[in-house]
């Protein structure tokens, strides 16, 4: 399967709160969107690793996404290493996106900081020729994403690049609250965390309404990147 975007996430939930807005804007389009979780999140607080695949899988159908897999990593303590690498480039190779999406640069998680650079750095080994990888026996051909963007997660990091999500706004949290063990819930007994607070989609839309500010929006999603961003026409900025 050929997909446009592939967006990477350290933990499941992470591409949704972050950038969830943006894939529902490009798969309104008719885009092909798929998302790979690096870890099972096993070490949450809060809910079970048998019920956040489950509610990944909801989150997914409810946002139309193509497909979505796990790699299984060890959470909290999966390490830059060749065997994680690889598993990525096998993803990468074998949905050939135009675009890549990851975990953000610097953040209060280290699995998010761990993340971000193992997804970048696969990005480019991917293209390498002299780098053999297979899926399911099958030789797989070097591919090199044209671009690579980490959404902000926890921490405020000026972005490269913001991305008008609001007419999406509404979808977008209803597809995070498909994570119901993860975020408010009045009959929860449930430990508390920075994440299942009341007031938790109150600091996502501030966040989103603070980005889209300087493009003239009310909601927008922030990225940066690692490389020169071109446009062909800066008629078409805001």
């Amino acid at each position: 399967m050929k997909l446009d975007i592939l967006a990477f996430g350290a933990h499941p939930d992470d591409v949704e709160i972050s950038m969830g807005g943006t894939l529902l804007r490009y798969i309104s389009e008719g885009k092909k969107v798929g998302i790979v979780d690096l870890t099972e999140g096993e070490l949450g607080t809060r809910g079970t690793v048998k019920r956040r695949y489950a509610e990944a899988e909801a989150a997914s159908k409810f946002m139309s996404i193509e497909t979505r897999m796990n790699l299984q990593m060890k959470d909290g303590f999966f390490q830059h290493n060749e065997e994680n690498l690889f598993k990525i480039i096998e993803q990468i190779r074998r949905f050939k996106p135009e675009i890549v999406f990851a975990n953000s640069i610097s953040d209060r998680h280290p699995d998010h900081r761990k993340g971000a650079k193992l997804v970048a750095e696969a990005a480019y080994l991917s293209g390498l020729i002299k780098i053999k990888s297979t899926w399911q026996e099958n030789t797989q051909e070097a591919h090199r994403p044209r671009l690579v963007l980490h959404y902000i997660q926890d921490y405020l990091i000026p972005p490269t690049i913001v991305f008008d999500v609001s007419p999406f706004i509404n979808k977008k949290l209803d597809a995070i609250k498909c994570y119901k063990s993860q975020f408010y819930d009045p009959d929860s007994n449930e430990p508390s965390t920075p994440i299942s607070g009341e007031d938790f989609f109150e600091f996502l839309k501030g966040r989103m309404k603070e980005f889209g500010r300087p493009m003239g929006v009310e909601y927008a999603e922030g990225f940066t990147s690692e490389k020169i961003i071109g446009v062909s026409d800066i008629f078409k900025l805001r």
